[in-house]
Protein backbone atom coordinates (compact mmCIF):
# COMPACT_ATOMS: atom_id res chain seq x y z
CA UNK A 1 0.00 0.00 0.00
CA UNK A 2 1.28 3.22 -0.99
CA UNK A 3 1.95 6.61 1.26
CA UNK A 4 -1.17 8.50 0.54
CA UNK A 5 -3.43 5.17 0.06
CA UNK A 6 -2.51 4.27 4.08
CA UNK A 7 -2.88 7.87 5.37
CA UNK A 8 -6.40 7.76 3.53
CA UNK A 9 -7.61 4.67 5.16
CA UNK A 10 -6.16 5.71 8.62
CA UNK A 11 -8.10 8.73 8.18
CA UNK A 12 -11.34 7.09 7.30
CA UNK A 13 -10.89 4.19 10.30
CA UNK A 14 -10.59 7.08 12.40
CA UNK A 15 -13.73 8.76 11.36
CA UNK A 16 -15.41 6.15 11.32
CA UNK A 17 -14.36 5.42 14.90
CA UNK A 18 -15.42 9.08 15.93
CA UNK A 19 -19.17 8.35 14.05
CA UNK A 20 -19.81 5.40 15.85
CA UNK A 21 -18.91 6.77 19.27
CA UNK A 22 -21.39 10.04 18.66
CA UNK A 23 -23.79 7.53 17.13
CA UNK A 24 -24.22 6.13 20.76
CA UNK A 25 -23.60 9.04 21.89
CA UNK A 26 -26.81 10.63 20.01
CA UNK A 27 -28.76 7.22 21.60
CA UNK A 28 -27.88 8.11 24.98
CA UNK A 29 -28.96 12.02 24.69
CA UNK A 30 -32.16 10.79 22.80
CA UNK A 31 -32.78 8.91 25.60
CA UNK A 32 -32.22 11.53 28.16
CA UNK A 33 -34.17 14.31 26.12
CA UNK A 34 -37.38 12.06 25.45
CA UNK A 35 -37.76 10.95 29.29
CA UNK A 36 -39.39 14.42 30.69
CA UNK A 37 -41.65 12.27 32.85
CA UNK A 38 -39.61 10.23 35.68
CA UNK A 39 -39.71 7.13 34.55
CA UNK A 40 -41.55 4.35 36.88
CA UNK A 41 -38.96 1.90 37.42
CA UNK A 42 -36.77 4.93 38.92
CA UNK A 43 -39.09 6.54 41.33
CA UNK A 44 -37.77 4.88 44.00
CA UNK A 45 -34.24 6.00 43.59
CA UNK A 46 -34.76 9.51 42.85
CA UNK A 47 -37.82 12.21 43.70
CA UNK A 48 -39.46 14.32 40.40
CA UNK A 49 -36.91 17.26 41.17
CA UNK A 50 -33.88 15.54 41.84
CA UNK A 51 -34.70 13.63 38.90
CA UNK A 52 -35.72 17.11 36.99
CA UNK A 53 -31.77 18.11 37.65
CA UNK A 54 -30.01 15.22 36.92
CA UNK A 55 -31.49 15.40 33.32
CA UNK A 56 -30.84 19.26 33.24
CA UNK A 57 -27.44 18.49 33.56
CA UNK A 58 -26.96 16.08 31.71
CA UNK A 59 -28.70 17.63 28.83
CA UNK A 60 -26.47 20.67 29.21
CA UNK A 61 -23.85 17.95 29.08
CA UNK A 62 -24.65 16.19 26.01
CA UNK A 63 -25.34 18.93 23.75
CA UNK A 64 -21.21 20.45 25.07
CA UNK A 65 -20.03 17.28 24.22
CA UNK A 66 -21.13 17.02 20.68
CA UNK A 67 -19.72 20.76 20.30
CA UNK A 68 -16.63 19.83 21.87
CA UNK A 69 -16.59 16.39 20.06
CA UNK A 70 -17.04 17.51 16.39
CA UNK A 71 -14.92 20.85 16.78
CA UNK A 72 -11.56 18.30 18.47
CA UNK A 73 -12.37 16.54 14.67
CA UNK A 74 -12.31 18.60 12.22
CA UNK A 75 -9.61 20.08 13.91
CA UNK A 76 -7.31 17.14 14.17
CA UNK A 77 -8.17 16.43 10.38
CA UNK A 78 -7.13 20.02 9.59
CA UNK A 79 -4.16 19.31 11.13
CA UNK A 80 -3.21 15.82 9.66
CA UNK A 81 -4.35 17.00 6.35
CA UNK A 82 -2.73 20.65 6.48
CA UNK A 83 0.93 18.59 8.05
CA UNK A 84 0.66 20.42 10.95
CA UNK A 85 2.90 17.52 13.11
CA UNK A 86 5.80 17.37 10.75
CA UNK A 87 5.75 20.88 10.57
CA UNK A 88 6.09 21.48 14.51
CA UNK A 89 8.52 18.20 14.35
CA UNK A 90 10.65 19.54 11.59
CA UNK A 91 10.66 23.20 12.72
CA UNK A 92 11.94 22.56 16.53
CA UNK A 93 14.60 20.02 15.22
CA UNK A 94 17.34 22.48 15.37
CA UNK A 95 16.75 22.80 19.01
CA UNK A 96 18.60 20.87 21.84
CA UNK A 97 16.34 17.96 23.66
CA UNK A 98 14.05 17.82 20.00
CA UNK A 99 12.08 15.38 21.70
CA UNK A 100 11.09 17.22 25.12
CA UNK A 101 11.10 20.75 22.94
CA UNK A 102 8.50 19.37 20.27
CA UNK A 103 6.11 17.53 22.83
CA UNK A 104 5.77 20.48 24.88
CA UNK A 105 5.06 22.69 22.39
CA UNK A 106 2.57 20.51 20.89
CA UNK A 107 1.12 20.45 24.62
CA UNK A 108 1.02 23.98 25.35
CA UNK A 109 -0.89 24.88 21.89
CA UNK A 110 -3.59 21.62 23.12
CA UNK A 111 -3.77 23.31 25.86
CA UNK A 112 -4.68 26.67 25.22
CA UNK A 113 -7.08 25.12 22.25
CA UNK A 114 -8.87 23.39 24.72
CA UNK A 115 -8.96 26.05 27.28
CA UNK A 116 -12.32 28.00 26.45
CA UNK A 117 -14.00 24.65 26.36
CA UNK A 118 -12.58 23.48 29.60
CA UNK A 119 -13.54 26.89 31.10
CA UNK A 120 -17.14 26.96 30.08
CA UNK A 121 -17.66 23.43 31.36
CA UNK A 122 -16.02 24.43 34.32
CA UNK A 123 -17.46 27.89 34.69
CA UNK A 124 -20.48 27.64 33.21
CA UNK A 125 -21.96 24.28 33.17
CA UNK A 126 -20.55 22.85 36.87
CA UNK A 127 -21.09 26.20 38.22
CA UNK A 128 -24.89 26.39 37.16
CA UNK A 129 -25.30 22.90 38.29
CA UNK A 130 -24.11 23.23 41.82
CA UNK A 131 -20.27 21.22 41.18
CA UNK A 132 -18.04 23.94 40.68
CA UNK A 133 -15.80 25.31 43.79
CA UNK A 134 -13.23 26.83 42.28
CA UNK A 135 -12.55 30.37 41.42
CA UNK A 136 -10.13 31.57 38.37
CA UNK A 137 -7.29 31.97 40.10
CA UNK A 138 -7.16 28.65 41.56
CA UNK A 139 -8.20 27.10 38.34
CA UNK A 140 -5.03 28.63 36.37
CA UNK A 141 -2.71 28.00 39.18
CA UNK A 142 -4.24 24.04 39.41
CA UNK A 143 -3.69 24.03 35.54
CA UNK A 144 -0.08 25.37 35.52
CA UNK A 145 0.68 23.00 38.13
CA UNK A 146 -0.72 19.82 36.48
CA UNK A 147 0.99 20.54 33.62
CA UNK A 148 4.42 21.28 34.75
CA UNK A 149 3.87 18.16 36.91
CA UNK A 150 2.98 16.21 33.62
CA UNK A 151 6.52 17.41 31.84
CA UNK A 152 8.60 16.48 34.69
CA UNK A 153 7.40 12.99 34.64
CA UNK A 154 6.43 12.65 31.35
CA UNK A 155 9.98 13.44 29.59
CA UNK A 156 12.64 10.96 31.61
CA UNK A 157 9.97 8.27 30.27
CA UNK A 158 9.86 9.74 26.71
CA UNK A 159 13.70 9.41 26.12
CA UNK A 160 14.15 6.86 28.51
CA UNK A 161 11.50 4.64 25.76
CA UNK A 162 13.59 6.21 22.62
CA UNK A 163 17.07 5.48 23.84
CA UNK A 164 15.52 1.52 24.64
CA UNK A 165 14.50 2.07 20.94
CA UNK A 166 17.44 2.86 19.59
CA UNK A 167 19.64 0.78 21.33
CA UNK A 168 17.32 -2.24 22.52
CA UNK A 169 18.33 -4.25 19.56
CA UNK A 170 15.47 -6.84 17.69
CA UNK A 171 14.03 -7.56 21.04
CA UNK A 172 13.62 -3.61 22.44
CA UNK A 173 10.04 -3.91 22.72
CA UNK A 174 10.53 -6.35 25.28
CA UNK A 175 12.89 -3.90 27.33
CA UNK A 176 10.45 -1.01 26.77
CA UNK A 177 7.43 -3.09 28.03
CA UNK A 178 9.38 -3.58 31.42
CA UNK A 179 10.82 -0.12 31.74
CA UNK A 180 7.05 1.24 31.32
CA UNK A 181 5.82 -1.59 33.46
CA UNK A 182 8.41 -0.82 36.61
CA UNK A 183 7.40 2.91 35.78
CA UNK A 184 3.95 2.02 36.24
CA UNK A 185 4.36 0.34 39.51
CA UNK A 186 6.57 2.93 40.51
CA UNK A 187 4.28 5.59 39.80
CA UNK A 188 1.13 3.86 41.64
CA UNK A 189 3.61 3.98 44.78
CA UNK A 190 4.67 7.36 44.98
CA UNK A 191 1.79 9.23 43.28
CA UNK A 192 -0.37 8.90 46.65
CA UNK A 193 2.77 10.00 49.08
CA UNK A 194 4.82 12.29 47.05
CA UNK A 195 2.85 13.78 44.06
CA UNK A 196 -1.04 13.93 45.11
CA UNK A 197 -0.13 16.37 47.62
CA UNK A 198 0.94 18.69 45.37
CA UNK A 199 -2.18 19.91 44.50
CA UNK A 200 -4.56 18.90 47.66
CA UNK A 201 -3.53 18.34 51.66
CA UNK A 202 -4.37 14.87 52.94
CA UNK A 203 -5.58 15.07 56.46
CA UNK A 204 -5.95 11.66 58.85
CA UNK A 205 -9.11 10.71 59.61
CA UNK A 206 -10.19 11.91 62.83
CA UNK A 207 -11.55 9.94 65.18
CA UNK A 208 -14.90 8.95 65.91
CA UNK A 209 -18.20 7.01 64.88
CA UNK A 210 -16.58 6.59 61.00
CA UNK A 211 -13.27 5.61 61.55
CA UNK A 212 -13.84 2.69 64.05
CA UNK A 213 -16.18 1.40 61.80
CA UNK A 214 -13.91 1.23 58.30
CA UNK A 215 -10.99 -0.02 61.25
CA UNK A 216 -12.76 -2.83 61.97
CA UNK A 217 -14.27 -3.50 58.79
CA UNK A 218 -11.04 -3.73 57.60
CA UNK A 219 -9.69 -5.97 60.37
CA UNK A 220 -12.19 -8.11 59.32
CA UNK A 221 -11.07 -9.06 55.84
CA UNK A 222 -7.47 -8.77 57.13
CA UNK A 223 -6.87 -5.73 54.87
CA UNK A 224 -3.62 -4.48 56.08
CA UNK A 225 -4.74 -0.90 56.40
CA UNK A 226 -2.00 1.16 57.78
CA UNK A 227 -3.38 4.65 56.88
CA UNK A 228 -7.00 6.55 56.77
CA UNK A 229 -7.37 9.97 54.80
CA UNK A 230 -9.79 12.46 54.07
CA UNK A 231 -9.04 15.44 51.62
CA UNK A 232 -10.54 18.60 50.77
CA UNK A 233 -12.20 17.72 47.44
CA UNK A 234 -15.33 20.42 47.93
CA UNK A 235 -12.81 23.15 47.26
CA UNK A 236 -12.70 21.84 43.39
CA UNK A 237 -15.88 20.05 42.91
CA UNK A 238 -19.12 18.79 45.25
CA UNK A 239 -18.87 15.51 43.18
CA UNK A 240 -17.82 12.46 45.61
CA UNK A 241 -14.83 9.84 45.19
CA UNK A 242 -13.12 7.54 47.79
CA UNK A 243 -9.87 5.03 46.80
CA UNK A 244 -7.49 3.03 48.03
CA UNK A 245 -4.03 2.66 46.87
CA UNK A 246 -0.69 0.85 48.36
CA UNK A 247 1.33 -2.56 48.11
CA UNK A 248 1.98 -5.39 49.93
CA UNK A 249 1.00 -4.66 53.75
CA UNK A 250 1.14 -1.18 53.45
CA UNK A 251 -3.03 0.05 52.27
CA UNK A 252 -4.40 3.46 52.61
CA UNK A 253 -8.06 4.52 52.22
CA UNK A 254 -9.02 8.09 51.53
CA UNK A 255 -12.26 9.99 51.70
CA UNK A 256 -13.42 12.72 50.29
CA UNK A 257 -15.36 15.15 52.64
CA UNK A 258 -17.81 14.84 49.86
CA UNK A 259 -18.85 11.49 50.71
CA UNK A 260 -19.37 12.44 53.95
CA UNK A 261 -22.42 14.35 56.29
CA UNK A 262 -23.47 15.47 59.83
CA UNK A 263 -21.14 15.22 62.32
CA UNK A 264 -18.54 13.54 60.94
CA UNK A 265 -18.44 16.26 57.94
CA UNK A 266 -18.54 18.77 60.67
CA UNK A 267 -15.35 17.40 61.74
CA UNK A 268 -13.59 17.44 59.30
CA UNK A 269 -14.21 20.86 58.03
CA UNK A 270 -12.87 22.20 61.75
CA UNK A 271 -9.63 20.29 60.24
CA UNK A 272 -9.09 22.40 57.03
CA UNK A 273 -10.30 25.36 58.46
CA UNK A 274 -7.23 24.75 61.53
CA UNK A 275 -5.34 24.25 58.78
CA UNK A 276 -6.11 27.61 57.40
CA UNK A 277 -7.95 26.06 54.25
CA UNK A 278 -11.92 28.07 53.18
CA UNK A 279 -14.83 26.24 53.73
CA UNK A 280 -17.63 27.14 51.71
CA UNK A 281 -21.30 25.14 51.68
CA UNK A 282 -24.22 26.30 49.99
CA UNK A 283 -27.60 25.10 51.45
CA UNK A 284 -27.80 22.30 49.00
CA UNK A 285 -24.03 21.37 49.42
CA UNK A 286 -25.26 20.33 53.37
CA UNK A 287 -28.00 18.05 51.50
CA UNK A 288 -25.55 15.98 49.89
CA UNK A 289 -23.81 13.08 51.75
CA UNK A 290 -23.95 9.68 53.51
CA UNK A 291 -24.48 8.58 56.57
CA UNK A 292 -21.37 6.73 58.22
CA UNK A 293 -23.32 3.05 57.57
CA UNK A 294 -23.12 3.59 54.15
CA UNK A 295 -19.89 5.56 53.75
CA UNK A 296 -18.47 1.66 55.40
CA UNK A 297 -21.24 -0.27 52.51
CA UNK A 298 -19.34 1.84 49.90
CA UNK A 299 -15.93 0.90 51.21
CA UNK A 300 -17.01 -2.90 51.61
CA UNK A 301 -17.60 -2.62 48.09
CA UNK A 302 -14.04 -1.47 47.39
CA UNK A 303 -12.35 -3.99 49.56
CA UNK A 304 -14.57 -6.34 47.42
CA UNK A 305 -12.26 -5.58 44.74
CA UNK A 306 -9.38 -5.88 46.68
CA UNK A 307 -10.79 -9.56 48.34
CA UNK A 308 -11.91 -10.92 44.92
CA UNK A 309 -8.80 -10.38 43.07
CA UNK A 310 -9.94 -7.27 40.70
CA UNK A 311 -6.70 -5.12 41.40
CA UNK A 312 -4.41 -7.92 40.22
CA UNK A 313 -6.60 -8.92 37.58
CA UNK A 314 -6.54 -5.86 35.91
CA UNK A 315 -3.25 -5.36 36.31
CA UNK A 316 -2.24 -8.33 34.21
CA UNK A 317 -4.44 -7.21 31.57
CA UNK A 318 -3.01 -3.94 31.68
CA UNK A 319 0.43 -5.43 31.12
CA UNK A 320 -0.89 -7.74 28.16
CA UNK A 321 -2.24 -5.33 26.49
CA UNK A 322 0.69 -3.19 26.68
CA UNK A 323 2.91 -6.18 25.34
CA UNK A 324 0.26 -6.72 22.90
CA UNK A 325 0.42 -2.49 22.02
CA UNK A 326 4.83 -2.59 21.76
CA UNK A 327 5.05 -5.78 19.77
CA UNK A 328 3.05 -3.88 16.99
CA UNK A 329 4.58 -1.25 17.33
CA UNK A 330 8.04 -3.18 16.67
CA UNK A 331 6.50 -4.44 13.69
CA UNK A 332 5.41 -1.52 11.94
CA UNK A 333 8.14 1.38 13.59
CA UNK A 334 10.29 1.52 10.87
CA UNK A 335 8.03 1.41 7.98
CA UNK A 336 8.19 4.03 5.83
CA UNK A 337 5.22 4.38 4.22
CA UNK A 338 3.63 4.94 7.90
CA UNK A 339 5.67 8.09 8.35
CA UNK A 340 5.63 8.88 4.74
CA UNK A 341 1.72 8.92 4.80
CA UNK A 342 1.66 11.55 7.62
CA UNK A 343 4.41 13.75 6.06
CA UNK A 344 7.52 12.91 7.92
CA UNK A 345 11.02 12.00 5.63
CA UNK A 346 12.50 9.78 8.24
CA UNK A 347 11.64 7.49 10.90
CA UNK A 348 11.59 8.83 14.14
CA UNK A 349 11.08 6.38 17.13
CA UNK A 350 8.63 8.25 19.51
CA UNK A 351 6.57 10.21 15.92
CA UNK A 352 6.39 5.65 15.00
CA UNK A 353 4.90 5.29 18.47
CA UNK A 354 2.19 8.26 18.05
CA UNK A 355 0.82 7.36 14.79
CA UNK A 356 0.74 3.20 15.66
CA UNK A 357 -0.66 3.97 19.20
CA UNK A 358 -2.84 6.62 17.52
CA UNK A 359 -4.00 4.98 14.06
CA UNK A 360 -2.51 1.45 13.56
CA UNK A 361 -4.16 0.13 16.95
CA UNK A 362 -7.39 2.63 16.56
CA UNK A 363 -9.52 -0.35 15.98
CA UNK A 364 -8.34 -2.55 18.31
CA UNK A 365 -8.51 0.46 20.88
CA UNK A 366 -12.01 0.59 20.29
CA UNK A 367 -12.53 -3.58 20.75
CA UNK A 368 -10.10 -3.77 23.93
CA UNK A 369 -11.90 -1.15 25.55
CA UNK A 370 -15.59 -2.62 24.49
CA UNK A 371 -13.91 -5.53 26.27
CA UNK A 372 -12.32 -4.03 29.26
CA UNK A 373 -15.67 -2.22 29.92
CA UNK A 374 -17.51 -6.05 30.18
CA UNK A 375 -14.82 -6.87 32.30
CA UNK A 376 -15.64 -3.82 34.44
CA UNK A 377 -19.17 -4.19 34.63
CA UNK A 378 -18.77 -7.64 35.85
CA UNK A 379 -16.25 -6.46 38.77
CA UNK A 380 -18.28 -4.09 39.83
CA UNK A 381 -21.38 -6.35 40.28
CA UNK A 382 -18.89 -8.99 42.10
CA UNK A 383 -18.06 -6.06 44.61
CA UNK A 384 -21.28 -5.54 45.45
CA UNK A 385 -22.77 -8.70 46.17
CA UNK A 386 -19.21 -8.80 48.04
CA UNK A 387 -20.62 -5.79 50.26
CA UNK A 388 -24.21 -7.63 50.51
CA UNK A 389 -22.39 -10.73 51.96
CA UNK A 390 -20.82 -8.77 54.42
CA UNK A 391 -24.68 -7.68 55.62
CA UNK A 392 -23.97 -3.97 53.31
CA UNK A 393 -27.01 -4.95 51.53
CA UNK A 394 -29.11 -1.98 52.26
CA UNK A 395 -27.08 0.62 53.52
CA UNK A 396 -24.86 0.02 49.63
CA UNK A 397 -28.36 -0.05 47.68
CA UNK A 398 -28.99 3.68 49.61
CA UNK A 399 -25.12 5.28 48.88
CA UNK A 400 -25.67 3.81 45.44
CA UNK A 401 -29.07 5.97 45.81
CA UNK A 402 -27.34 8.76 47.06
CA UNK A 403 -24.37 8.96 44.89
CA UNK A 404 -26.74 8.90 41.71
CA UNK A 405 -28.26 12.04 43.24
CA UNK A 406 -25.84 13.85 44.84
CA UNK A 407 -23.98 13.54 41.63
CA UNK A 408 -27.10 14.47 39.19
CA UNK A 409 -26.47 11.05 37.33
CA UNK A 410 -29.81 9.92 35.39
CA UNK A 411 -30.99 6.56 36.28
CA UNK A 412 -32.08 5.50 32.50
CA UNK A 413 -29.75 5.03 29.88
CA UNK A 414 -29.73 3.68 26.56
CA UNK A 415 -28.53 -0.29 26.99
CA UNK A 416 -26.23 -0.11 23.52
CA UNK A 417 -24.75 3.19 25.02
CA UNK A 418 -24.26 1.50 28.55
CA UNK A 419 -22.74 -1.72 27.33
CA UNK A 420 -20.01 -0.10 25.27
CA UNK A 421 -19.58 3.04 27.65
CA UNK A 422 -20.27 2.48 31.59
CA UNK A 423 -17.31 0.55 33.29
CA UNK A 424 -19.95 0.85 36.17
CA UNK A 425 -23.46 -0.60 35.52
CA UNK A 426 -26.09 2.25 36.17
CA UNK A 427 -27.28 2.27 39.46
CA UNK A 428 -30.81 0.70 38.84
CA UNK A 429 -28.76 -2.50 37.39
CA UNK A 430 -26.89 -2.47 40.76
CA UNK A 431 -29.61 -1.86 43.08
CA UNK A 432 -31.61 -4.77 41.77
CA UNK A 433 -28.35 -7.37 41.17
CA UNK A 434 -28.42 -6.50 45.10
CA UNK A 435 -32.07 -7.05 46.04
CA UNK A 436 -31.86 -9.96 43.37
CA UNK A 437 -28.73 -11.41 46.03
CA UNK A 438 -30.63 -10.70 49.54
CA UNK A 439 -33.42 -12.37 48.22
CA UNK A 440 -31.93 -15.33 47.03
CA UNK A 441 -29.88 -15.40 50.31
CA UNK A 442 -33.29 -15.15 53.08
Amino acid sequence: MDASCLFKALLATNWALFLWDQYITYRQYKVHRDAEKRPEEVKELINEEDYKKARDYKIDNHQFGFLQSWFNQLLLTAQLVGGYYPFLWYATEKYPFHVAVFLSINSIIETIIDLPWDLYHTFIIEEAHGFNKQTVPFYFLDKLKKMLVGFALTMPIVYGIEWIVVNGGPYFFVYIWVFISVIVLLLMTIYPTFIAPLFDRYFPLPDGDLKSKIEQLAASLNYPLTKLYVVNGSKRSAHSNAYMYGFWKNKRIVLYDTLLSGAEKEKVHKLYIDAGEKIEETENDKKRGMSNDEVVAVLGHELGHWALWHTLINLVITEVNLFLCFSVFAYFYKWDALYQAFGYRDTPPIIGMMLVFQFVLALYNQFAHMGQVIHSRSAEFGADEFAAKLGHGDNLIGALTKLGVDNLSMPINDSLYSWCVHTHPPVVERVAAVRAFQAKKQ
